[in-house]
């Protein structure tokens, strides 16, 4: 079974090495590798190059579902496995998703992820895990993927590519998960496919946050549908805990595995758009 993966990138110089590094240390080489930049104006595309199993696209009409999109539709493995920039796979996510998708009736499929610039590591990916299994458990599995660790198999996408959404507003994996749902696709959620993101989307201003985050339950009632209510709860602990999250990723030094006060003086990681609104 050949895995694509595909990575829609803007300004993610900083974080794309480690994500194509975890790639080449697969137990299983990809078939291919495509990298779509989404007119950076950073060194991505320099990070990108020094991969030699690396396929770099530009797709100039800026939003990450434009990106994604092109990624998707130039793949040509049986199965596109999908990533963010700062996502580091564990070395056996082709490996498992071959596995899954062995599985025929299969048509998308999400993992687990813990966070590599928070302490506690193992509690904050159960409290994380816990709640994604919640939430897709309440809506039956059938509409639910995370674009930062996640499976589609291609003839799947192109029964779909004509219906999913592209305006600015809606979450692009939650959309993609509601029109596979409405094609009767079968969607799952895997614990075994294991990654690890970054937190920085906390270290935006809570407002900024807050329309995030929100913007994940606005993506299912602007389709009509109301089987995502168990994500209102999850968003309460989230913003209940805003600060909490933010403090911590301030003063935790992943290098180092340090977490003090002192390292809220060091420089951070730039902050990421909004993937839901920065779209043309």
């Amino acid at each position: 079974m050949k895995i694509s993966i595909v990575i829609p990138v803007y300004n993610e110089g900083e974080h794309l090495a480690a994500c194509l590094s975890a790639i080449a240390d697969q137990t299983v080489t990809p078939y291919e590798v495509i990298v779509v930049d989404n007119n950076s104006t950073d060194h991505t595309i320099t990070v990108a190059n020094r991969y030699s199993f690396v396929t770099v696209l530009r797709q100039r009409r800026q939003g990450v579902v434009h990106a994604r999109n092109k990624g998707f539709d130039a793949a040509t493995g049986d199965v596109i496995g999908r990533i963010d920039a700062d996502t580091v796979v564990n070395a056996d996510w082709v490996a498992s998703l071959q596995q899954l998708f062995a599985d025929e009736s299969l048509d998308a499929v999400s993992g687990a992820v813990t966070y590599h610039d928070l302490p506690w590591r193992r509690f904050a990916g159960w409290l994380d895990r816990s709640c994604r299994i919640w939430v897709a458990n309440g809506m039956g599995r059938r509409s639910y993927l995370y674009g930062a660790n996640m499976g589609l198999r291609r003839t799947s996408w192109q029964k779909v590519r004509s219906l999913v959404c592209a305006q600015s507003g809606l979450h692009e994996d939650f959309d993609l998960a509601i029109h596979l749902a409405h094609q009767g696709g079968n969607t799952d959620f895997a614990s075994h496919l294991q990654a690890t993101v970054s937190s920085r989307r906390a270290d935006n201003k809570i407002l900024d946050f807050w329309h995030y985050v929100w913007l994940s339950p606005s993506t299912y009632r602007a389709h009509g549908l109301n089987y995502h209510r168990r994500m209102y709860p999850v968003i309460a602990l989230v913003m209940v805990n805003y600060f909490l999250i933010r403090l911590l990723y301030r003063c935790y030094d992943s290098e180092n595995r340090n977490l003090s006060v002192y390292n809220m003086f060091n420089d951070r990681s730039a902050l990421r758009v909004n993937p839901a609104t920065f779209v043309d």
